[in-house]
Order: structure tokens, then C-alpha cells, then sequence
């Protein structure tokens, strides 16, 4: 089950943010692949005290984007094309 961080503002179970491990799951990929594309500023993250979180957000709106365009999106491509707002 994926916990994420939650916020008052947040509806309860709604994750704000999820670890890497977390984001690698959904993706069905290894947390050293979601390293290396963070690294490489192909995939958004938040980095605090060391530790890197990825926007519950940028994993939602690359999912819609792949559905509502019927495509592959590119997690690097879209990430220098979109901003992500908490």
C-alpha cells in the first residue's frame, strides 16, 4: 500500500508525494532507474535534507497525459515542458 505524505489539505489517503521506492512501484521499474532519470532532470522531484520525493501530481498528470493523448509520454520530455504546482 502506498502511504505518501498527506496534508491537512489533502483528502485522507490521497498522497501529496511519493518516496522513490514508492513512484518505482507504480512504474514497475527499479528506485535506482527513478535515481538516475531524477539525476538527469528527466523526472521531477522535491529533494529535502537529502532525501527525494517525487509529486503525487507529476505521477497524475503524466498517467492523463498518456491516456488522454492515446501515447507514450516521455517522463524527460515532459518534465522540461510542464510545471508541476503543488
Amino acid at each position: 500500500m502506498m502511504r505518501g505524505l498527506k496534508t491537512a489539505r489533502q483528502p485522507v489517503g490521497a498522497p501529496r508525494f511519493y518516496s522513490v521506492a514508492e513512484v518505482a512501484e507504480i512504474f514497475g521499474m527499479s528506485p535506482m532507474t527513478v535515481y538516475r532519470a531524477i539525476a538527469a532532470g528527466e523526472f521531477p522531484a522535491v529533494r529535502i535534507r537529502g532525501r527525494l520525493i517525487v509529486p503525487a501530481k507529476a505521477v497524475e498528470a503524466m498517467a492523463d497525459a498518456a491516456m488522454t493523448g492515446q501515447t507514450v509520454v516521455d517522463a524527460g520530455s515532459w518534465a522540461a515542458d510542464h510545471e508541476v504546482t503543488a
